[in-house]
């Protein structure tokens, strides 16, 4: 399958960009499709696009995921073999104030895909779950095991309604799916509404960092290169049915049905007030912190079991918090000049 193109959605976006660099860098052909909303600066994504169109093997298309006919139109005229469904409305806090976005993307959104994949007789559609989705869970390390029906933000229900969604299309019409739930994934390029840049950005600029909890949160920071090569080698890998999978002790995870559910974390939970103290030392400056209560939709901490893809890809995430806080002040240096 080497040769054959494959779907990103959410290209410009921030794990979209690294995982079609990732794709092209081996050799794949990559159409890249996107909306480029702003919901945070638009040059941003265009800047992650601008790197991708270098590459002649690399196709924009500009599109919306929630545009039903327009969705329909493209999957009848390219019918990929492979999509990686990236494309959805980010962020938890941002779910509170307006959850229509989240209907309209990520529920909306990806049953258009779903369906396209369907009639388009997709062979692996890979798609981005969150962490999110443990909700109120409290036994730590997160599972895949583990049953999630208590979400506490409405991008962790639209997530796990997308692993759901998924599931009934593996079932009825044999399409593999395998839902990603992404551990606080963080880099170069990464998004301005998440913590590694707020804290970069408030550090440099003198502003006080909102520490929720008063400070006494724990997050399982992973490495956007270790994602991407996750993503990168599952594209080949397409879900398939667990031919031990019995309905009266039914496993989580898998199915009898081709459809599949990983963690993808670093599996090493740090407390934020040690990933400031990281920035600190890159930047030559120290924070002022202003430490909070908990967030509404927050959780105290996040912990990701990744036994199952160790054992099926052979893959564990290698890049320590040490390391990539060096790379992403490096590359936020050099972005904000």
């Amino acid at each position: 399958m080497s040769g054959q193109e494959v779907l990103v959605t959410g290209a410009a976006g921030f794990i979209g960009f690294h995982v079609a660099q990732q794709l092209l860098e081996r050799g794949r052909r990559v159409v890249g499709l996107d909306n480029l909303n702003d919901y945070y600066d638009p040059k941003l994504k265009e800047a992650r696009l601008g790197i991708l169109q270098r590459d002649p093997r690399f196709e924009f298309i500009r599109a919306d995921i929630s545009h039903r006919s327009a969705m329909k139109t493209l999957f009848s005229e390219r019918r990929f073999p492979v999509v990686v469904h990236l494309a959805a409305q980010a962020g938890v806090r941002y779910s509170i104030e307006h959850p229509q976005a989240y209907i309209d993307s990520n529920i909306e959104g990806f049953g258009n895909i779903l369906e396209g994949c369907r009639a388009a007789d997709c062979r692996n559609l890979l798609f981005a779950s969150s962490s999110s989705v443990y909700g109120s869970n409290t036994k730590l390390p997160f599972s895949v095991q583990d049953h999630v029906n208590h979400p506490i933000s409405l991008y962790a229900a639209s997530k796990r309604a997308n692993e759901l969604m998924a599931h009934s299309y593996s079932h009825l019409f044999g399409l593999p799916t395998t839902g990603l739930r992404f551990f606080t994934v963080y880099g170069p390029w990464g998004r301005p509404d998440m913590a590694m840049f707020i804290f970069a950005k408030a550090i440099l600029e003198g502003q006080p960092i909102k520490l929720f909890n008063g400070g006494d949160i724990l997050r399982d920071f992973t490495y956007v290169d270790d994602v991407s090569e996750a993503i990168v080698r599952l594209v080949d890998r397409p879900a398939s049915g667990n031919p031990d999978w019995n309905g009266d002790d039914p496993d989580p995870a898998t199915s009898s049905a081709p459809w599949k559910i990983y963690n993808i974390g670093n599996n090493k939970p740090e407390k934020l007030l040690h990933v400031v103290s990281l920035l600190e030392k890159q930047f030559g400056r120290a924070a002022t912190k202003e430490l909070l209560p908990m967030q509404p939709g927050d959780v105290p901490a996040t912990y990701a079991n990744v036994d199952d893809i160790v054992r099926d890809i052979d893959f564990r995430p290698s890049t320590s918090i040490e390391q990539g806080v060096e790379r992403f002040a490096q590359w936020y240096r050099d972005y904000r000049r």
